[in-house]
C-alpha cells in the first residue's frame, strides 16, 4: 500500500485546492471576497460573547484552526481593518484580547455558512447516505491518525 501514498498525497492536495478555489468563488459571489478566512469567522460567531470561551484568544484559534498564530495575527488584523471584527481588552485578563464579532460580522457569518453549504453539497452531490457515513468515518480517523504521536503509528 506504501507506493500507493504518492498518489494519496497528491489527491489530497487537489480536493484541498479545489475545496479552497469553490469556496472563494462562492465568498466573492456573495459579495464577500473581503474574509480572507470564513472558518475564522464562523468560529468566532459560535463561541458568542462568553468571556470564558476558549475561542476568544489568538493562540486558542490557532490551535482550533491548526495553523500558526501569526497567521490568525494577519486575519484578524485584516478582518478588523474590514470591519468585521473588534478586539478588546479581557475582563480578567488585560493582556489577552478578546476576539468579538461586529454585526457586519454576524451578517458575513451568515453568508459564509451559506458558502460552506453550498459547496459541501457540490461535492457530495453524486454519494448516497450510506456513502456519506463512511467518508465521515474515514476522515474522522484520518484527523485522529494526524492529530495522534507519529510514534504511535510506525510499524515495528
Amino acid at each position: 500500500m506504501e507506493n500507493q501514498f504518492p498518489k494519496m498525497d497528491l489527491l489530497s492536495r487537489q480536493l484541498n485546492q479545489a475545496h479552497r478555489a469553490a469556496v472563494q468563488a462562492e465568498l466573492s459571489a456573495a459579495g464577500l471576497e473581503e474574509v480572507g478566512h470564513p472558518m475564522l469567522l464562523t468560529i468566532l460567531e459560535a463561541s458568542g460573547a462568553d468571556e470564558n470561551s476558549p475561542c476568544h484568544a489568538q493562540r486558542d484559534l490557532a490551535d482550533l484552526l491548526h495553523i500558526s498564530p501569526a497567521a490568525v495575527a494577519n486575519s484578524l488584523k485584516s478582518l478588523e481593518r474590514s470591519g468585521y471584527v473588534r478586539r478588546e481588552p479581557g475582563q480578567r485578563d488585560a493582556r489577552r484580547n478578546r476576539v468579538i464579532l461586529t454585526e457586519k460580522g454576524v451578517r458575513a457569518v451568515e453568508g459564509c455558512r451559506a458558502t460552506f453549504r453550498r459547496v459541501s453539497a457540490r461535492m457530495l452531490a453524486d454519494f448516497s447516505p450510506e456513502e456519506y457515513a463512511q467518508l465521515m468515518d474515514f476522515q474522522q480517523r484520518m484527523l485522529h491518525n494526524l492529530l495522534s504521536s507519529p510514534d504511535s503509528h510506525q510499524k515495528e
